[in-house]
């Protein structure tokens, strides 16, 4: 079977939680939760984020685009722009492509 493309994230684009997942907080730990079984062909049902994945994830609430998500970050961890666009857009191209995220449709 062949593997399926990878979504490319646009920077421009607000995104938000997927309707299809519900998020805990363990031990300062994000846990995803997948209420469809099979989301994005996983194998694994869970999913957790590191400290990095956390703060990128509470900024993707549909109220900003990536372009701001990525300043605000670059700023709050004192990081370059360049290392936070490469953290920002490849967590949220491996949610996108788990069904994880949603893009949000303005208008």
């Amino acid at each position: 079977m062949p593997k399926k493309k990878s979504i490319q994230p646009k920077i421009n684009v607000f995104y938000t939680v997927s309707e299809n997942v519900v998020t805990r907080e363990i031990e300062d730990e994000v846990i995803i939760v997948p209420l469809v079984s099979g989301m994005g062909n996983l194998e694994d049902e869970l999913y957790s984020l590191n400290e990095t994945g956390k703060a990128i994830w509470k900024k993707l609430d549909g109220t900003r685009d990536l372009k701001t998500v990525i300043r605000e970050l670059a700023l709050e961890f004192e990081a370059s722009l360049g290392e936070v666009e490469e953290d920002v857009m490849g967590l949220t191209r491996e949610l996108l492509d788990r069904g994880m995220l949603v893009e949000v449709q303005k208008g």
